[in-house]
């Protein structure tokens, strides 16, 4: 296996290690407005991921940055022809991230009201648009002999883009749901339970047709043993919530996430962005990564960096790994 098979390897577990982790608290953000009841129950949803919401992020930084560095065409073919998709995305985050903040600086009813919408938007509108951006790069898009994209805003919304949009909405939500039966106690607790049984259905009626639809277009040997994984994984995990596993029961939600991403990039290889317009301007692994020194510099940093970064996030998980309730939220705020 050479660097540049291996660094597409490896990018493709950092998207996996980021809609694992960051899943989950876009389906927190979302179940403020599906699940709260009232502003303390708000409250006891955002404190569950107050602690990692920004640590999971990281993932989205580490996998753009190498991606960047690895494979220079792919990036700049990727973020040019989605830019308004990426910047819409982007936007979000640094909203969701400023009403995390923000929301309890003032006590006015209306100011945190309105970080809250904030929250609910900015965690709803990027769990969908992750699902239509990688389920347009499986598809194929617009990309002409220069490498660059030459489709228009509105190809980029298909219907199969559009069901894989909601497949990672109702997939981050399920997972949201079961962290949240996993990180609290009382009456929220349940109703996450309750309310996470009906998300499990309706996510796996979807991702059942969409990953069945990406098998039969795209997909091989290796990627139909991901689809089954994911699958069985998604049946699990309904399975265990509905015994009130709620520990394995998130353990196989992550276990669909990541198998759904690896049969995403199962289905590229060797390609990293096909092009829908002739198979010989596909962008692969060979002509849009970078020169084998470059990726051999990069590689010893990731050896060195790498533990440290999952050791630091494997630690605040753990020191912050107790359930809560409302009867942990102070009165006066």
């Amino acid at each position: 296996m050479q660097l540049h098979d291996v660094w597409f390897v490896l990018i493709a577990v950092l998207w996996i290690g980021y809609f694992f982790l960051e899943g989950f608290d876009f389906g927190v953000g979302v179940l403020t407005k599906l699940l709260a009841r009232g502003r303390t129950e708000k409250r006891v949803l955002i404190n569950t991921i107050g602690p990692v919401w920004d640590g999971n992020e990281v993932w989205l930084l580490s996998a753009a940055g190498a991606t960047f560095a690895a494979f220079p065409d792919w990036y700049a073919t990727l973020f040019s022809g989605f830019y308004l998709p990426l910047l819409l995305i982007l936007v979000c985050l640094i909203i969701r991230g400023v009403s995390f903040e923000y929301r309890h600086k003032r006590p006015e009813d209306k100011w945190q009201t309105n970080w809250e919408h904030a929250i609910f938007w900015t965690s709803l509108i990027p769990a969908f648009m992750w699902g239509v951006a990688f389920a347009n790069i499986v598809r194929g898009v617009k990309i002409d002999e220069h490498k660059e994209y030459v489709g228009t805003l509105l190809d980029l919304f298909n219907v199969y883009s559009i069901l894989g949009g909601l497949v990672t909405l109702s997939l981050f939500t399920f997972h949201g749901a079961v962290f949240t039966s996993l990180k609290t106690v009382g009456d929220i607790r349940h109703r996450s339970r309750k309310l996470a049984g009906r998300l499990g259905v309706v996510t796996a009626v979807l991702a059942l047709v969409f990953l069945t639809w990406t098998q039969v277009s795209r997909g091989d040997g290796k990627s139909l043993i991901a689809m089954a994984v994911a699958v069985l994984a998604l049946a699990g995990a309904l399975g265990f919530n509905l015994a009130g596993r709620e520990g394995w029961s998130f353990a196989l939600s992550g276990v669909a996430i990541a198998a759904t991403v690896a049969m995403f990039f199962l289905t590229l290889f060797p390609n990293v962005m096909p092009s829908s317009l002739n198979d010989a301007w596909n962008l692969t692994v060979t002509n849009a990564s970078s020169s084998p020194y470059t990726l051999k510099i990069m590689t010893w940093l990731a050896v060195v960096v790498t533990p440290l970064v999952l050791l630091y996030q494997g630690w605040t998980y753990w020191v912050f790994r107790k359930r809560i309730g409302t009867q942990h939220i102070a009165d006066a705020h």
